[in-house]
């Protein structure tokens, strides 16, 4: 008689056959278990209001996630930096005959939950329920009181501009904060985008409640609304709640479009001094937009060159080789109207000159010569694996529905991105960074105890002449 051991020994063996059965083993096999793009079934329509609703249908989780994005971001302040921050904080302070904890209560007391946010772009408000009608409804309803009529209260005004005027402060004591917002102002100058996002010292007091309900009025209108949803409805149900959250949300129409953003044609340099052991340094240059026909070109080469951790060439470089930073990584982030390309990273004082220099020379050598085929199927394989995962649960989704929503992609974006991921070549990303970054423009933004210098030029023999400002 066969013993239990035995027994479950056979049984691994079996599932080590059957496992070597599956393995894929010719070119064919191969192809079909590469990691596919994310297949969903994106619905789409258009409100009486003018709001524009994306719905996938997701039975995973009996759950229903609705996010509402408005071209509602800090890029509309004008001349009023924290306005939009400041609006999206008090979206759920308060309401027509329901205080904040009234609302707080009647989300959590339904196992709901709801957030919003406020980026340069957008703003965004965020809904999470469980989708079955008995507990959806009531929470589908209260929701449409929070965003139909907010009442912006005094007190809670006057207590989150405290808050973020205390958070200004403290960004003083810290590097990190100074030299991000000197580096977007550096970029982007005059343009919206260059606005600090969380307002200033100056702006804030400035700020009053009628500027929020007007902004509210203006910028979170139907017609310049997204409704993503996601969850365990039919189409119907979908329809009818976009009609509910369209009719509570105020009427009025999309806010015209940014001015694109115009990238440096020569090089800037900004200095903030500050006594620390490292110095922070940040390059780059206005390079992007949503809609750049360069965007999967230059994505996939920045993974190679800055963006893929440990196997990028920066890293590689900077870190493994010279030991001069811990960590160094480059993105290009693509907005509405504009978007940089940015490389970051912190050094020891006495390593500052020689990190900045190498930078430059391995970002110029990139811009010119582009990557290696290896290089390029190593990126290829490291992003179409992690896009894979992309839309797993709802959340993701939501995400990708509200960009697409928002950026007016079309409904295929994320098959056309695989596809394009998939047929990139090394010219084709040699091409793109050629006519997108030219080394000689960069910004450098810096802060330390001293600016940075970029050491003799190995090749002209001649240190490279710029006009630096430096500031406290």
């Amino acid at each position: 008689m066969m013993r239990l051991p035995a027994i479950m020994g056979a049984a691994v063996a079996a599932l080590m056959l059957s496992a070597c059965a599956s393995f894929p083993t010719t070119e064919k096999q191969v192809a079909a278990s590469e990691p596919q793009a994310p297949q969903l079934d994106i619905q789409s329509w258009q409100t009486d209001q003018g709001a524009k609703v994306m719905f996938v249908q997701s039975d995973a989780l009996p759950m229903l996630d609705i996010r509402l994005v408005m071209a509602a971001g800090s890029s509309q302040d004008h001349d009023l930096p924290g306005l939009a921050s400041l609006t999206s904080a008090l979206i759920g302070q308060g309401a027509e005959a329901l205080s904040v904890d009234d609302i707080a209560r009647g989300f959590e007391d339904r196992g709901a939950s709801f957030s919003s946010s406020s980026y340069r772009d957008m703003g965004i408000i965020s809904l999470r329920t469980l989708s079955a009608v008995e507990y959806r409804q009531p929470v589908v309803t209260l929701f449409n009181q929070v965003i139909g009529s907010p009442s912006f209260p005094e007190e809670a005004l006057d207590r989150l501009r405290t808050r973020a005027m205390q958070g200004l402060r403290m960004e003083q004591q810290v590097p990190g904060p100074q030299v991000s917002k000197a580096f977007m102002s550096t970029v982007f100058a005059d343009h919206p985008y260059g606005q600090p996002s969380e307002g200033t010292m100056e702006s804030l007091p400035k700020i009053q409640r009628q500027q929020l309900v007007d902004f509210y009025d203006t910028y979170y209108a139907a017609g310049n609304t997204v409704i993503a949803m996601v969850g365990d409805l039919s189409r119907s149900e979908a329809e009818e709640i976009a009609a509910q959250i369209s009719a509570a949300l105020p009427a009025g129409p999309a806010a015209p479009e940014l001015p694109r953003a115009e990238a440096l044609s020569e090089r800037k340099r900004e200095h903030i001094n500050f006594p620390s052991a490292q110095t922070h340094i940040l390059l780059g240059n206005q390079a992007t937009w949503r809609g750049n026909p360069d965007h999967v070109a230059l994505h996939v080469g920045n993974q190679i060159l800055g963006g893929g951790g440990f196997a990028s060439i920066l890293t590689d470089e900077v870190r493994q080789k010279r030991g001069y930073v811990y960590g160094i990584g480059s993105g290009f982030s693509a907005m509405a109207a504009g978007g940089p390309f940015q490389v970051q990273f912190k050094t020891a004082n006495e390593n500052a000159d020689e990190a900045l220099t190498l930078t430059l020379d391995l970002i110029d050598t990139f811009v010119e010569d582009g990557p290696s085929q290896a290089q390029l199927e190593q990126a290829r394989a490291n992003i179409l694996g992690s896009f894979a995962l992309s839309t797993a649960d709802n959340s993701d989704i939501i995400g990708q529905l509200g960009a697409i929503g928002f950026y007016d992609l079309p409904l295929d974006y994320l098959q056309w991105f695989n596809r394009q991921v998939r047929q990139v070549t090394v010219a084709d990303i040699r091409d793109a960074f050629r006519r997108t970054l030219d080394v000689g423009d960069l910004a450098i933004v810096s802060i330390g105890p001293e600016a940075p210098e970029i050491l003799q030029d190995q090749n002209s023999g001649t240190p490279e002449a710029e006009e630096e400002h430096s500031g406290d």
